[in-house]
Parts: C-alpha cells; structure tokens; sequence
C-alpha cells in the first residue's frame, strides 16, 4: 500500500513516537506501507522540527529528517501546477502540497490529523484517487479491517504542530 504522510504524522511517528502507531511503524518497516514525499513537504518538515516548542536540538532535528529520509521514497514532478483542477482545493493552501503528492505517487492513502483535510474526503460528489484517514484509521485497515470513521483509534489529542 502506498501512503503520503502529512507533517503532523510524521512528528507523531518519529518525534513523539506515539504508541499508538506501533502498528503504522511496523507496516512501514516490514514494506506493507511505502511512504513517499517530495521537496515540499521535506521543506515543511525541516521548518516545523524548528519550532522552539519541540525543543529539538540541531541535531535532534537532523535526526529525525534522516530517519525520515530512510523509509520515504522521494516523488517530484518539477513540472506539476499547484492549482490543479483535477483535485479540490484546500482551504489552507500549505496542504494541497500534500494533495498533489499523493495523486503523483498514484497514493492510496493520505495520513493526517488535519480535520480539513478529512472533511474532503468524506465530500459527497467529489471521489479523490486516494483516501484521507487518520494514522489510527490507517492502523486498523492495515490489519485487514475496515477503518470506522469515527473511531477515533490511534488520533493524538494535541494541537497540531502548527505545520499549516
């Protein structure tokens, strides 16, 4: 299964290594799951892994971009229009990089906490090539089970880090 994971995914997966996406982790590792991204979106992570509250080191922060780097397969299209008609526009700008990612990387999955990001693909008349889920709705249709919209499985309950 291919996925695009947004910002706040990957801080909960290698930052905050959140228990409850053990399971993602090891989907990841044993190559249930392929992960891609692209110089935006590595753009945004190097910025947001800045930020003072996650008081990561220099370091820290390189750290985890190589952790990143290990297990995420690069997907550029330098020719790619960022207003693409073919895929809905999102209200915060900052996320159609991860739009159009996951529709040139031909994604099944796009992983997210952004709330605005799910409400698009739970849009009536509009069908994207991939799903938007949560990590923990991610998790239980990875172990073979239909993700339950409201589950609420493996969400993480803080903020978001403010990626947008």
């Amino acid at each position: 299964m291919r996925a695009v994971l947004d910002t706040n995914i990957v801080l909960d997966l290698l930052h905050f290594r959140d228990p409850l996406l053990c399971s993602l982790q090891a989907a990841i590792d044993s190559s249930q799951l392929q992960c891609f991204t692209d110089r935006h979106c590595l753009a945004e992570l190097q910025r947001v892994s800045s930020y003072p509250r996650f008081r990561l080191t220099a370091g820290a922060q390189s750290a985890l971009l190589d952790a990143y780097d290990r297990f995420a397969l690069a997907c550029e299209n330098a020719g790619e229009r960022q207003e693409d008609q073919s895929l809905p526009a999102c209200r915060d700008a900052d996320d159609q990089k991860f739009l159009l990612l996951a529709r040139r990387c031909r994604a099944d999955l796009l992983l997210t906490r952004d709330q605005r990001l799910l409400q698009l693909d739970r849009r009536r008349g509009r069908r994207l090539p991939f799903r938007i889920l949560t990590a923990g709705a991610a998790c239980i249709l990875l172990a073979g089970c239909p993700p339950q919209a409201e589950s609420g499985a493996g969400e993480d309950r803080r903020p978001n880090s403010g990626a947008r």
